[in-house]
């Protein structure tokens, strides 16, 4: 079986020392669906496992031991696909995400923004491109890219299809950040898991 985590970094222009992740969408666990994430070495970096209980309305990123690093739950009664994102298991939501609708700018994805006050939202990050191709790029406040969802290839050229993809982060964000930006991407853009939530 071939090998679905990097063994070379992939190039990215203008930057030094990304991290660069392989994203395999299944859980570890059987029975459960999710995410394995694991780094350039080969090590398993991070996972998501969801159990399917009725009523659960979370999904929780955690490292290689299973310690939970951030807490993402859909937020109920919003007109578009908004989710908030919580430190571990904290009560004070740390960022929302909220998918893009207007139709005359069809390259945004979603907006990432933080609260300063109940009237004004912050914008940190912007998502651009294609979840269902596997190309997207994360834009700061700076419109610097900051993470990359790409295609995964083999070695020799080959695709591995939808299903395993690179994540690659740049030093400038914290990379469990990145990956709960591709899981809630996921969330919005992948018809197969709408119903998690």
């Amino acid at each position: 079986m071939a090998k679905v985590y990097p063994e070379t970094i992939i190039p990215v222009v203008n930057v030094k020392n990304p991290f660069v992740f392989t994203v395999w969408k299944k859980s570890l666990l059987f029975g459960c669906d999710g995410f394995t994430v694991y780094n350039s070495n080969g090590n398993l970096a991070f996972r998501v496992d969801n159990y399917f209980m009725k009523g659960n309305r979370e999904i929780v990123l955690m490292d290689a031991s299973g310690r939970n690093l951030h807490t993402i739950r859909r937020k109920m009664l919003s007109l578009a696909d908004n989710f908030l994102v919580y430190d571990g298991e904290s009560v004070n939501p740390r960022f929302s995400v909220t998918k893009h609708v207007n139709v005359l700018n069809t390259k945004s994805l979603a907006y990432v923004s933080t609260s300063k006050n109940r009237n004004k939202r912050n914008v940190i990050y912007e998502i651009q491109g294609s979840y269902a191709h596997k190309s997207c790029m994360v834009y700061d406040d700076k419109r610097r890219c900051v993470a990359e969802i790409r295609r995964k290839e083999a070695k020799g050229g080959v695709e591995l299809g939808g299903d395993v993809f690179a994540l690659v982060v740049q030093p400038s964000i914290d990379p469990t950040i990145a990956m709960v930006l591709v899981i809630v991407l996921d969330q919005m853009f992948d018809s197969s898991r709408r119903a998690l939530l």
